[in-house]
């Protein structure tokens, strides 16, 4: 048997419960890992609570990362073996997988090899965090060194990871926070510059740092009515990139008459990992960021798989800077590697 987390209907946080499943083999295409540690995201939240462009089917699980050990391969799975250190990156619908649970099936073109030197905590605070980065700021949009780069929301996970690849890019990224409180620890993350927008005019704000250009690029996750006023700090000619929808609110399409031309798209870091040359690409650059030092996880804090209601709570409070992460205890076993 194992243990998932499953739920039954949309809710809260509590509705998550923990429930022995039947262990089974992996069909052709999947493999099925022990899992060591979950990295948490926002789209479960939005998944569990029904915010989310997908809907569950119930008795539903969820999860889209994690970090453990290949236990056993499907069918014309290679390129791993089992005992092999992976990580799980989100690479699939969480109506049709997830990664809550000690043992789960994941598709094998979701598995990437574990970063060297990382404990599971730390792998499973890596790749959607730096691959969604990566996606919008290297391989979609690329900026160029001396560019300023603002990020929005800038104490999660990702942007907490934008702010690391905009400096591992030799750009500028300027990060905002709705409150001072996150101040100080986003300039020790390493942002040059940051807004607090709840008191400071983010346009007059981005000029003064940009001596009247404006950004090259700002990439942002809230969406929005808000978007008008991240448009008026972007340079002519430069873009909004949206990967989110934290305000459900309809986003408007900044309005051309008023605002210097730019480009807007809207990203998910579903174009990297569901693209097997992007994801190469993608994994290449955020392991030599990690072996180099310039890109490194940074976890707020822990929960063992049997609060994960608590986590759930915990990143619907929004006080955390970088990555929630789950613990999955394990007995170990004699000769894993």
């Amino acid at each position: 048997m194992a243990r998932h987390v499953q739920f039954d209907e949309i809710g809260g946080p509590e509705v998550l419960t923990v429930r022995e499943v039947e262990l089974r083999a992996p069909g052709p295409g999947e493999a099925r890992i022990r899992v060591d540690a979950i990295g948490l995201n926002r789209a479960e939240v939005m998944f569990r609570s029904g915010g989310y462009f997908l809907r569950p089917t119930f008795p539903s699980g969820l999860g889209a990362e994690a970090a453990g050990v290949v236990e056993e391969l499907g069918p014309d799975v290679t390129g791993f073996a089992p005992g092999d250190r992976v990580g799980v990156v989100p690479a699939f619908p969480q109506n049709l997988y997830g990664t809550y649970g000690d043992h789960v099936i994941v598709p094998a073109h979701a598995l990437v090899p574990a970063p060297a030197g990382l404990d599971p905590v730390a792998g499973a605070a890596v790749w959607m965090a730096y691959l969604t980065a990566y996606g919008a700021l290297a391989e979609n949009s690329p900026v160029l060194p001396g560019d300023h780069v603002l990020i929005t929301a800038a104490s999660s996970s990702v942007g907490l990871a934008a702010i690391q690849t905009v400096r591992h890019l030799g750009a500028v990224p300027i990060a905002t926070t709705r409150g001072e409180a996150k101040r100080k620890a986003l300039l020790a993350a390493g942002a040059e510059h940051v807004i607090v927008t709840d008191r400071e005019d983010l346009p007059a704000r981005v000029a003064a740092i940009t001596g009247g250009r404006g950004v090259r690029l700002a990439f942002d996750p809230v969406a929005g009515p808000g978007v008008n006023t991240l448009a008026r700090a972007v340079a002519p000619g430069g873009q909004l990139v949206v990967y989110g929808r934290l305000d459900p609110r309809p986003t408007p399409l900044p309005n051309a008459d008023e605002y210097p031309a730019l480009s807007t798209r809207t990203y998910t870091l579903f174009e990297v990992t569901s693209d097997p040359e992007r994801l190469r690409r993608g994994v290449a650059f955020v392991t030599a960021g990690l072996r180099s030092g310039s890109l490194a996880p940074v976890v707020d804090r822990t929960f063992d798989l049997a609060d994960i209601a608590e986590a759930h709570r915990y990143m619907e409070a929004n006080s955390h800077v970088g990555k929630i992460v789950v613990t999955v205890p394990h007995q170990v076993v004699p000769g894993d590697r």
